[in-house]
């Protein structure tokens, strides 16, 4: 059987293209919703000339650290997404895995979850990872079924540790062991 690593049936993981790419993960920027799913961090729109400038710190990281990929439809190479390890220890075999898709469109379409598929096979199976974690937040209650369906379990509960709209909600800390991996 030959298995193409970075390819599945709907999309395609391939490196970050700045000129091509900045302009629509610009956009992502600019929607309120996503960025809050994404992170803890305030929300800030950024340029495409910042985006770029993410793109070029990435790419010092990736040799040690990290690995970011940008997620490409098959039928028409469309930018949908990103996902990356971060957080390399190679000495724990350990890293955290964050994705993302960018336009409301695109989601609940199977982009995310193949994505994620191949991410996790390559953290495996060539990186040779031993484990793999995720951040949600409490209120991100599609992220957290969506990573608990791809096997990920509650592992760490951090009470109260965003503000969030007048509210403290809990960021959730799950993990995924290679033998709890099921490709």
């Amino acid at each position: 059987m030959n298995t193409q690593l970075f390819e599945g049936e709907l999309t395609r993981l391939a490196p970050p293209d700045p000129d091509r790419d900045a302009e629509i993960e610009s956009k992502w920027t600019h929607d309120v919703e996503y960025m809050r799913l994404l992170s803890a961090d305030p929300v800030r729109p950024l340029s495409p000339a910042l985006i770029k400038k993410k793109y070029e710190e990435a790419e010092k990281e990736k040799a040690t650290h990290r690995y970011h990929f940008a997620i490409r439809t098959h039928t028409d190479d469309r930018l949908v997404g990103f996902v990356r390890l971060d957080h390399i220890e190679w000495n724990n075999g350990t890293s955290q895995v964050t994705l993302g898709i960018g336009d409301p469109n695109d989601r609940g379409h199977g982009y995310g979850a193949e994505a994620l598929k191949l991410i996790l096979r390559y953290a495996f199976a060539e990186l040779n990872l031993h484990r793999v974690t995720a951040d949600t937040h409490e209120y991100n209650e599609r992220a957290l079924r969506f990573l608990e369906q791809a096997g990920f379990v509650v592992e760490v509960r951090r009470r109260q540790a965003v503000h969030r709209g007048g509210k403290r909600w809990d960021v959730i800390k799950l993990g995924l062991l290679r033998e709890e991996y099921k490709p």
